[in-house]
């Protein structure tokens, strides 16, 4: 599966019908998807009130198709000519005998406004919906279109996405390629300010245990190699994620903060040198440059 942006839009539209009424639509219905960036997987539905059941339902097929990003599933339903309502008598009922209790125990003269409990949520339902089942298949088999949708212009969002993640790649890689040139060069200036170093202490009255230490932490401190082994390998691995596609974001993610941290500490191993060691500085905020580039190209992949 190739990689995916977890930016989209899809929408979808379907209709239901009545066999009773020769097979005209009376319902019709527009169900949208929405997708933008997030770490995990953040659903978020705007449908019709009494439609929990098809709520769980769609929110399983999700799950199952989506791994990551703030998804918004909307759907609005139009019903079609003159839509005929019925009121909800237990809820009217229960509501005017409150106000008359009320009235009552108070000693307050006064008689409910119809207009105003009809106006309160649940009173009126609609009387001309199909059955419940013949409109959630009709919902999920159109979620299973839009999702292919949605899918196909993440995917060529993702296709971009990966061209640049790859050109960023060369260039971090030529970056290192020029730092490795340079190791040398840097080491031999390592070697001339140890000797520097070790014949300002020979020169005082420092306890020999001391002269090596610092001649090791000098020597510690004076090769990139490892870094450039580390770099090299994340690197590689990288570009195999790149190929092998499929829900690699959180992985991409991880690699590049690990080549941050090596660039940062090659970075902090030239500090202070001059010669060619200011081409290793100067390379490796370069790769910094492009590694801060592909992390917020990342954040958008699946």
């Amino acid at each position: 599966m190739p990689i995916r942006s977890m930016t989209g839009f899809a929408q979808a539209r379907g209709e239901v019908h009545d066999s009773e009424q020769n097979n005209s639509a009376n319902l019709s219905f527009t169900l949208s998807l929405k997708s933008v960036n997030h770490r995990l997987l953040d659903l978020h539905f705007r449908l019709p009130s009494d439609n929990d059941a098809l709520e769980m339902k769609l929110r399983h097929v999700l799950k199952e198709k989506l791994a990551r990003g703030h998804i918004e599933l909307s759907l609005n339903v139009d019903r079609g000519g003159v839509e005929t309502f019925s009121i909800n008598r237990n809820f009217v009922g229960g509501y005017i005998n409150a106000f008359r209790a009320a009235a009552a125990e108070f000693g307050v003269s006064a008689d409910p406004d119809l207009n105003v409990v009809l106006r309160l949520p649940g009173a009126l339902s609609a009387a001309s919906q199909p059955a419940d089942g013949d409109f959630e298949s009709a919902v999920m088999c159109s979620l299973d279109q839009l999702l292919l949708r949605l899918n196909q212009m993440r995917e060529e969002e993702g296709r971009g996405i990966e061209a640049e993640l790859r050109s960023l790649m060369a260039e971090t890689s030529a970056a290192f390629q020029t730092v490795a040139k340079y190791r040398t060069s840097v080491q031999q200036i390592y070697a001339s300010k140890l000797k520097t170093r070790m014949q300002e202490l020979f020169a005082t009255q420092i306890e020999p245990e001391r002269i090596l230490q610092e001649a090791a932490l000098l020597v510690d401190r004076s090769d990139v190699q490892e870094e450039l082994v580390r770099l090299e390998t994340h690197i590689k691995h990288f570009l195999g994620l790149l190929d092998e596609g499929n829900e690699v974001g959180k992985k991409l993610d991880f690699l590049l903060q690990e080549m941050n941290r090596e660039a940062n500490t090659l970075l902090s191993k030239t500090s202070g040198l001059t010669g060619d060691a200011l081409k290793i500085t100067e390379m490796g905020l370069a790769m910094k440059a492009a590694i801060e580039k592909a992390r917020e190209q990342v954040q958008n992949i699946e």
